[in-house]
């Protein structure tokens, strides 16, 4: 389970797209459930995480009671249960992913577009993440899958170039990975996620020393 840990609390945060399916007030609990993820993820001392993260579903799970077929809501649910799973560790997660993935599964279901197709990113960075059978659901060839069908919905976006590009490299597929990392740098700011987009930068040049060195 730890193997999938580093990447899934740091993981997930998407958000590309205005979305206008949501009530005015549905639009600003989805805007306060991204701020204090990003809050959660990027400035919360790690000891802290698997409780915030922990309040954090209860405030989403709020949200969902006033708009339960919400996708954008249903999508967000399952990113902050998969960074609580990251944060606990160990196979006491297992519970959470499994959780996370109906809740993603649920969205796609509704509409796989919601958020820039972020369904289908958030699920595919579970399926290569997470431990394979009997342990858990993880799968290789669902994980390229799900984050190709994210590109083709947003092909230029930050989180899904960026899990594609972990994707390639966990692969050892380098030349490809350090394309998507290029993209992922390339991708525009998203408008109220400056947290977030400079917490993610930061991991993506991480990534790319990395896969550079195993270029070289």
């Amino acid at each position: 389970m730890n193997a999938f840990r580093i990447l899934i609390i740091a993981a997930l945060g998407f958000t590309a797209l205005p979305t206008f399916a949501l009530s005015d007030n549905g639009q600003a609990q989805l805007h306060q459930l991204q701020t204090r993820w990003a809050e959660i993820n990027y400035q919360t001392p790690e000891k802290q995480r698997e409780e915030a993260f922990a309040k954090l579903v209860t405030q989403a799970d709020a949200a969902l009671a006033s708009e339960p077929k919400a996708p954008e809501l249903l999508i967000w649910r399952g990113i902050i249960l998969s960074t609580e799973a990251g944060a606990k560790g160990g196979l006491g997660a297992l519970g959470l992913v499994k959780e996370a993935k109906a809740s993603l599964e649920q969205a796609l279901a509704i509409d796989p577009q919601a958020l820039a197709g972020s369904a289908y990113t958030s699920l595919g960075s579970l399926y290569y993440q997470v431990p394979g059978w009997p342990i858990g659901f993880g799968d290789d060839e669902k994980a390229e899958k799900m984050l190709t069908q994210a590109l083709a919905i947003n092909p230029d976006g930050l989180d899904p170039n960026y899990f594609y590009s972990d994707f390639l490299q966990r692969q050892k597929r380098y030349e490809e990975s350090r394309a998507a990392l290029e993209k992922a740098l390339a991708a525009k700011d998203r408008p109220g996620r400056e947290l977030a987009d400079k917490g993610r930068r930061a991991e993506a040049t991480a990534l790319l020393q990395q896969v550079e060195s195993k270029l070289q």
